[in-house]
């Protein structure tokens, strides 16, 4: 009984040790709750990837995807506030990639759905506001047919210090009037300071005056 030789046998199992991409562990993870009805954690993911995109991979196109597919789970729990915001930063990043016809596509949406919101329709002006400028770099007369449409819709928006540059704005373009452009930019950023978002855009607009050099000093 002792003279029996135990088997000789090697452990071929083994761990994995390497640490998934940042990415594919969130996208992994967003598939399960889908198929519970948890709406709400899969968007959650979503936006976890769209961010590791928009700072770490720099891709934003990706970016955007993901942002899409977080607001339409939160719209699939009816979370309009959470939908809105990942569909703001759809249009930021579709009018940074020139596709301005989504941009403005989505800012007339959020724009139309917070405008008869008590707490929210403030924030419809800029949503008018950012649409109009991306009509404006594709079209002159299209810029000024949305403000139009802005101002019925939105009463308010005509009161607006936004809808007041825009008409400066479109005046100067008109008359290509670079300094006119110029000074009302100057005007409004001394009372609101524009971003970096407004800034480009202002910038892509101002470009199209002939004999300008493009900046806004």
């Amino acid at each position: 009984m002792h003279s029996v030789k135990r088997p000789d046998f090697t452990c071929s199992y083994r761990i994995n040790t390497i640490r998934p991409q940042a990415t594919s562990m969130p996208e992994t993870l967003s598939r399960r709750p889908i198929h519970r009805g948890r709406f709400t954690i899969a968007a959650k993911h979503h936006i976890t990837i769209a961010e590791v995109y928009e700072s770490e991979l720099v891709d934003i196109e990706k970016a955007i995807a993901h942002y899409e597919q977080a607001a339409d789970y939160y719209r699939g729990e009816e979370s309009n506030s959470s939908a809105n915001k990942c569909l703001l930063k759809v249009a930021s990043y579709s009018a940074q990639l020139e596709q301005y016809q989504k941009a403005i596509e989505i800012y007339e949406q959020v724009g139309t759905n917070t405008m008869d919101n008590p707490l929210l329709k403030y924030s419809a002006k800029e949503y008018f506001f950012k649409a109009s400028l991306c009509h404006f770099i594709v079209d002159e007369l299209n810029a000024k047919l949305a403000v139009g449409k802005y101002e019925e819709m939105f009463p308010a928006f005509s009161d607006s210090r936004e809808c007041k540059l825009l008409k400066k704005l479109l005046e100067a373009h008109e008359e290509q009037n670079a300094e006119a452009f110029t000074e009302a930019v100057k005007e409004f950023d001394s009372i609101s300071r524009l971003d970096q978002w407004l800034t480009t855009m202002l910038l892509r607009i101002k470009k199209t005056i002939q004999g300008d050099e493009g900046d806004l000093k």
